[in-house]
């Protein structure tokens, strides 16, 4: 069992990092929301998912997995609300990405 809960601490951990490296990395608001906001639900998820095998069969584990929930809802959500504010604030695309134009229609950024 603990060899379980090392591997999901460090798979957890790891997507941390590379949540991290793509905010530090990534040229705009899009790309740099969209690389957080996955390796963070997915890395909270892991280790939350560890700490509530390692509380076993308890209330504190049920709170565990609700606290999963709860960021597996919210997490997508807020990251697609500050995404729809900055598109709406038309907030700056990097070059060679894809673009809304006012009529709707995709075209690549300049």
């Amino acid at each position: 069992m603990n060899v379980i809960i090392t591997i999901l601490l460090a798979a957890g951990t790891f997507f941390f990092m590379v949540g991290v490296v793509g905010l530090l990395r990534l040229p705009d608001v899009y790309t740099r929301m969209h690389a957080t906001t996955k390796c963070d639900t997915l890395g909270a998820g892991l280790i939350l998912l560890a700490l509530a095998l390692y509380s076993g069969i308890s209330e504190a584990s049920v709170k565990l997995l609700f606290m999963i929930l709860f960021i597996w809802i919210t997490n997508p959500t807020s990251a697609h609300v500050i995404a729809r504010a900055a598109f709406l604030n038309k907030a700056r695309v990097c070059e060679g990405s894809y673009e809304l134009d006012k009529t709707g229609e995709v075209r690549c950024s300049d």
